[in-house]
């Protein structure tokens, strides 16, 4: 639902906003029926994909999500949005919608009105209320403060006033720079930086992540030297007896970003699994470490970030992950997602993914690519199958994702052999389309799974960084020659 919201009443509406929350001039959505192409949401069979059996009804915040019938899933999941559909509040398909939903006038049965039955303006088509919106005598403003990136707004600052980063310090002069401190002095610092192997700044030596064992005795582990690859004694030591999981994956930053698992989402309604910690390691030169094994049901969160990138504003996420270890299950991403962990709708995500999902889009060959999850829908590129975003075959894969500035309409992904050469762009251009321009990013932060916690994935991940810029394609190419000099020795 949309209308033109006078800056007056939204003032009333939004207190204590910097001015980025009351940017009015654009509209952040166009009508879409909430669902991916064609109105699908998730796959043909897997309950984890988006859309699956868990994901029945909705309440007043489900927004009839689906097509027109009401499908979200396959022909084997539970209907989300179509006639008869559960919720609290009817959200559901035709039969749930008041008669007069959209005329202007508040009836008993409606939570707003303001007059249409667009989507995307704090009032769906069922006249409930959206997510992060108050409406008042059928205006409807975004709520500030309230953690959930609405409608216009830009940030989610109010969950983070008070909060000051302490980023490590800058690497000395003429030492070897790790990728935080190469994006810092190409003017992007790292807003997060998350890794289970090394040190991503060069005099970075707190805690890497965290090790749990079956008696909820935990140990942090550390690098052994600042700046260098995490002490994997240390964990062999304490899990020696027991079986150990990886509970938390501590953000390098100073921005506090750590990842522990998933809570529950509209797409699986339990909590993420926490990986074995165990179950993957490797040898870069002489180091042993442990990498963090993806498997369905094993994902990691965190839904109150802070210093993300959120609205239509610039970002950098790369990640390196395995090349040979993926599948086509939704979804294998690192990077900007919701902080509810529901499906908000195209553009409300902006998270790098690996595999070879082909339920939206798709490159060329076979697949795995390095796509982008910009929410209902994984893109290769803005159309499919793109063709120049190539099949992968590489032992270690560095995967890149770029969101440029707010009101560019442009987006990169860049593909990379983490043991050698440089990174190639797989795609360099506009959004898919109008329902991703201007993009909706909340700041959240998922590993394992997509942003409404769809986790029926598989993938190693290494190491991966997000910042609040468009970083510059030199900065990227120190960036991958840093990565290979840590990968390349395998």
């Amino acid at each position: 639902m949309r209308v033109d919201i006078a800056g007056l009443i939204a003032a009333a509406l939004v207190t204590g906003c910097g001015p980025k929350m009351v940017d009015l001039g654009t509209d952040p959505v166009k009508p879409s029926n909430g669902g991916g192409e064609n109105g699908a949401l998730g796959g043909a069979a897997s309950d984890s994909a988006k859309g699956g059996a868990n994901d029945a009804g909705g309440g007043a915040s489900d927004s009839a999500q689906g097509g027109a019938n009401g499908a979200v899933g396959g022909t084997s999941h539970t209907a989300k949005g179509g006639a008869g559909s559960l919720g609290a509040s009817g959200s559901g398909g035709a039969d749930s919608v008041p008669a007069t939903c959209g005329d202007g006038h508040l009836q008993a049965k409606e939570a707003c009105d303001d007059g249409n039955t667009h989507p995307g303006d704090g009032c769906n088509a069922n006249c409930a209320l959206e997510p992060g919106w108050a409406c008042t005598s059928g205006v409807c403003g975004w709520i500030c403060g309230d953690h959930l990136a609405a409608g216009p707004e830009q940030c989610t600052e109010g969950a983070c006033l008070g909060t000051a980063p302490a980023p490590p310090e800058p690497a000395p002069v003429g030492s070897t720079q790790a990728p935080c401190d190469i994006y810092a002095a190409d003017g992007g610092p790292c807003v997060a930086a998350h890794s289970t192997v090394r040190a991503l700044f060069a005099t970075y030596g707190g805690p890497l992540y965290q090790v749990k064992n079956v008696s909820g005795a935990t140990r942090d582990i550390s690098p052994i030297a600042p700046g260098g690859f995490a002490d994997s004694a240390a964990q062999a030591d304490f899990c020696s007896q027991v079986a150990c999981t990886i509970s938390i994956i501590y953000d390098q930053s100073g921005q506090g970003n750590h990842l522990t698992k998933a809570p529950p989402g509209a797409a699986k309604t339990t909590p993420g699994n926490e990986a074995n910690a165990g179950a993957l390691s490797t040898t870069l030169g002489d180091h042993l470490v442990y990498g963090l094994r993806i498997v369905p049901g094993v994902a990691y969160r965190n839904n109150n970030a802070c210093g993300t990138a959120t609205g239509d504003d610039a970002e950098t996420e790369y990640m390196v992950v395995a090349g040979g270890i993926y599948n086509s299950g939704c979804c294998f991403d690192y990077g900007n997602m919701e902080r509810n962990s529901r499906d908000d709708g195209e553009g409300s995500a902006e998270a790098i993914n690996f595999g070879s999902v082909t339920i939206w889009g798709k490159g060329a060959g076979l697949g795995p690519w390095v796509m982008g999850d910009l929410e209902n829908g994984l893109w290769a590129g803005n159309v499919s199958p793109y063709e120049a975003n190539g099949s992968l075959s590489f032992k270690y894969v560095t995967a890149m994702l770029k969101g440029d500035a707010a009101g560019k309409n442009h987006w990169t992904i860049k593909t990379g052999d983490a043991q050698s050469g440089t990174l190639s762009k797989a795609f360099d251009g506009p959004r898919p389309s109008a329902r991703y321009n201007p993009m909706r990013k909340q700041g959240g932060i998922g590993l394992g799974a997509s942003g409404d916690n769809s986790n029926a994935a598989v993938g190693n991940f290494f190491e991966g960084v997000m910042t609040a810029h468009y970083s510059s394609d030199a900065a990227d190419a120190a960036v991958q020659a840093n990565v290979v000099s840590v990968y390349g020795a395998d």
